[in-house]
């Protein structure tokens, strides 16, 4: 009988999957917040949620177990003393998927990835990302150059006299 699986392949094989996979965690870890392609959120998510669950348990076991998933020392010591105190009150739920407007190049979908109690105001992202889009030129990836505000322009001075009536 056909089981059917409920893991995204991601347009790859097994171990580069796995590879990335474990680079979008251990990105997630050290920096708390990571912009990819939707699908990838949403299966990174799923893949973090696992490590920090064993991470919460602190043993010696847990962390090998948690080590040959992710295989950097920093982002594995994050985890242990900062990740997992602040979300220790917290079953499970510890990371969130955003979306944002399509990537400019290839109209991929994409979503920021950032773990829950390290976020101030999680709505600034679909935000920031209209506004950096609504700059730009259509057809031109540079952003458009606005005209400098009044406070930023220079005014000459009217008390000071040029060098040439001083002398």
């Amino acid at each position: 009988m056909r089981k059917v699986k409920s893991a995204r392949k991601l347009g790859r094989t097994a171990t580069h999957r796995k590879a990335t996979l474990a680079n979008l965690s251990t990105q997630l870890l050290l920096h708390k917040r990571i912009e990819t392609t939707e699908a990838k959120a949403k299966e990174a998510s799923r893949y973090v949620e696992k490590i920090i669950t064993k991470a919460k348990d602190g043993t010696v076991h847990a962390q090998r177990i948690i080590f040959r998933k992710i295989r950097d020392k920093a982002a594995i010591r994050e985890l242990f003393e900062d990740i997992v105190g602040k979300v220790a009150d917290r079953n499970g739920g510890y990371t969130r998927v955003v979306k944002l407007a399509p990537r400019y190049g290839d109209a991929a979908k994409m979503a920021v990835l950032e773990l829950v109690d390290y976020t101030e105001a999680p709505q600034d992202a679909p935000q920031q990302a209209k506004q950096d889009r609504s700059k730009r030129v259509r057809g031109s990836k540079k952003a458009v150059t606005t005209a400098p505000e009044k406070s930023d322009v220079v005014e000459p001075v009217e008390n000071e006299t040029p060098a040439s009536e001083k002398e």
